[in-house]
């Protein structure tokens, strides 16, 4: 259960950096692309939420 809060804190961390970078872009493709790597850890990041909650949930 710690290795997972550990992945979903390192999941959570690297779309908050990719947004960042997003931002800071200029260049249109790496805006793009860097808002889909985002979404993208942004959903794996809930789904490992959603596997401690059920973990959680079945002891």
């Amino acid at each position: 259960m710690i290795d997972m809060q550990t992945q979903l804190e390192k999941l959570r961390t690297d779309a908050a950096e990719c947004a960042l970078i997003r931002d800071l872009a200029t260049d249109p493709k790496k805006r793009e692309l860097f808002t889909r790597l985002a979404d993208h850890l942004s959903v794996l990041a809930t789904e490992v939420e959603r596997a401690i909650a059920d973990s959680a949930r079945t002891g």
